[in-house]
C-alpha cells in the first residue's frame, strides 16, 4: 500500500506501546487503519476493520477508519440552508449527502507529522478544503490528532477554522470487532450507551424529527446488552438499516463523558468511548455483503464490526431544533473523542 493511483504516496504512522496497544494511521483519509490490543491472556489482535488494498479504500471500504467530513452522516436532499441562502451539496445515489459527499474527506490525502509528548505519541494530520468543496460554502482547514498513551487510551482531537460561514461535523468511522478483525460477528458483543433518547429514522435513514425515549425499545442500552439479543426484538425501527442499528443516540450529559462501553466476553477486551459530542451514531455493519476483504484475508459479512461515531446529529442544517453545526470566521471548531482499551478477567 505505497501509493494512490495517481502516484501520490500514502504514508503510514505506527505508534504505541510494544506488547500493549499500538495504532496505525494512514494519510489517506486521516484513517485509523489498525489498532492492536491484547486480550485477557495477553494475545494481541487488530480490532479495527480495514480494506486489504488501496482500491478498496477508495471504493467499498472508503469510510473504514476514516475521518469523514465536511459533514459526517446525512444531509437530506443535499440541501444546506445557511444565513438565508440554500446551498446545494453533492449527493450520492440516494439523493442525500452522506459523510460530506461522494468525494468527501475519507478519500483525500492529508498532510501529517508525528507528535511526541511526555506521556503520549501519535500523529497530527491537516487538510485544506476549498470554498465550494462538494458544495459546502467557505474554505475550511481541518486538523485531526491521534495520541496514544501507555495505558491504551487513544485520544482523537479535531479542530477546524473557516473563512466564511459553513457547517462542520467531523467523526472517525472505525469499525470495531473486539474478537479481532475478520473473526466472526459482533452479535455476542455487549454494548452500553449512556443515552435516554434516540432519533428514529425514515426508510432512507433520515431522522424523522424529535428525540424519542429509548425506554421499552431495542434502543435501550442504558445497561449492557448483547447486540444479537437486541436485534431479535421485533421493532419497526430496526428495519430501515437492514435488521440492526444505524441510528443516533442522544447522549446524556455534557462535556467529555462516557458515551458507550463495548465488551467482547470471549476475549475480555473492553472499549470505553468518551466524547464531547452530543450524539453517538451506532452502525452495526448490517449490510456488509462480503465485497470488502480485510487485512486478515477474510471477507466482511453482516455484523462483522460496529462503528461508534461520535458526532452532532444527522441533518442538523435542516433541523433548527437540533444542536447547531454552524462555524463562522473567527471561531474554532473543536471536538474530542477518547477510546480506552482495557481487559476484563
Amino acid at each position: 500500500m505505497a501509493a494512490l493511483p495517481d502516484g501520490r504516496p500514502i504514508t503510514r504512522w505506527t505508534f504505541g506501546t510494544p506488547g500493549g496497544v499500538t495504532a496505525e494511521v494512514l494519510s489517506l483519509g486521516a484513517r485509523l487503519e489498525a489498532l492492536h490490543a491484547p486480550d485477557r491472556d495477553g494475545r494481541r489482535a487488530n480490532v479495527v476493520l480495514g480494506g486489504a488494498d488501496v482500491a478498496e479504500l477508495l471504493d467499498a471500504a472508503a469510510y473504514f477508519g476514516a475521518t469523514v467530513g465536511r459533514y459526517a452522516n446525512r444531509v437530506a436532499g443535499g440541501r444546506l440552508p445557511l444565513d438565508g441562502t440554500v446551498h446545494r451539496l453533492a449527493t450520492q445515489h440516494t439523493g442525500h449527502t452522506l459523510h460530506g459527499g461522494p468525494d468527501g474527506y475519507a478519500t483525500r490525502s492529508w498532510d501529517g507529522e508525528p507528535v511526541q509528548e511526555e506521556q503520549r505519541v501519535g500523529v497530527r494530520l491537516r487538510l485544506h478544503s476549498p470554498d465550494g468543496d462538494q458544495g459546502f460554502p467557505g474554505a475550511l482547514t481541518a486538523e485531526v490528532t491521534y495520541l496514544l498513551d501507555a495505558d491504551g487510551e487513544l485520544t482523537i482531537d479535531y479542530r477546524a477554522v473557516t473563512d466564511a460561514p459553513t457547517v462542520v461535523n467531523l467523526t472517525n468511522h472505525a469499525y470495531f470487532n473486539l474478537a479481532g478483525e475478520g473473526n466472526g460477528t459482533v452479535l455476542d458483543h455487549l454494548l452500553r450507551v449512556d443515552a435516554s433518547g434516540y432519533l428514529p429514522v425514515d426508510e432512507e435513514l433520515i431522522p424523522l424529527g424529535p428525540v424519542e425515549p429509548v425506554a421499552g425499545t431495542p434502543f435501550d442500552l442504558r445497561e449492557a446488552r448483547a447486540l444479537g439479543e437486541r436485534f431479535a426484538l421485533r421493532h419497526p425501527q430496526l428495519l430501515p438499516a437492514g435488521s440492526g442499528y444505524d441510528h443516533t443516540w442522544v447522549l446524556d450529559g455534557t462535556g467529555l463523558r462516557t458515551a458507550a462501553v463495548l465488551t467482547d466476553p470471549a476475549s475480555g477486551r473492553r472499549l470505553e468511548c468518551r466524547t464531547t459530542e452530543p450524539g453517538l451514531q451506532v452502525y452495526t455493519g448490517n449490510l456488509f455483503d462480503g465485497s470488502v476483504t480485510g487485512r486478515s484475508g477474510r471477507p466482511y459479512r453482516a455484523y462483522a464490526g460496529i462503528a461508534l461515531e461520535t458526532q452532532h446529529f444527522p441533518d442538523s442544517p435542516n433541523r433548527p431544533d437540533y444542536p447547531s453545526t454552524v462555524l463562522r470566521p473567527g471561531e474554532e471548531y473543536r471536538s474530542t473523542t477518547v477510546y480506552r482499551f482495557t481487559v476484563e478477567n
